[in-house]
């Protein structure tokens, strides 16, 4: 069981192909959108927020999501469209891109380079 929310958009499928609806799926208004794209194989993110909440959605192809709230840590694949992972605030958060991988982020809030936080916590341990 993961410690972090991982939503499964509603969604419809026939012969015309899929369709995934995000309405009134996230638990905050969308203030900003953007894609990140041709970063296959490579490491993204690397940092948390002061108040800004995410929402991650591969579009296509997989994305690995390295999740550490201070608390407890995971890794989350995704690797479907239907699959909406929450960012919240607290969540440090990278993101390695399979080949092909488009992945959607919908904000709570617009860039502000000072709402980031750096620093990441400490990895938790197992025993």
């Amino acid at each position: 069981m993961s410690h972090f929310t991982l939503l499964d958009l509603p969604t419809f499928s026939d012969s015309r192909g899929g369709l995934t609806v995000l309405d009134n799926a996230l638990p905050f208004p969308i203030k900003r959108t953007y894609w990140i794209y041709k970063a296959d194989g490579q490491t993204r993110g690397g940092h948390r927020h002061h108040k800004t909440r995410q929402a991650l959605v591969a579009i296509t192809g997989s994305v690995t999501i390295y999740m550490n709230n201070g608390l407890a840590e995971d890794n989350i694949l995704l690797d479907s469209p239907h699959k909406c992972l929450l960012v919240e605030p607290r969540d440090w958060h990278t993101m390695t891109f399979g080949p092909g991988s488009v992945l959607l982020v919908l904000s709570s809030h617009p860039y502000d380079r000072a709402d980031y936080i750096d620093e990441a916590y400490e990895r938790a341990t197992h025993d």
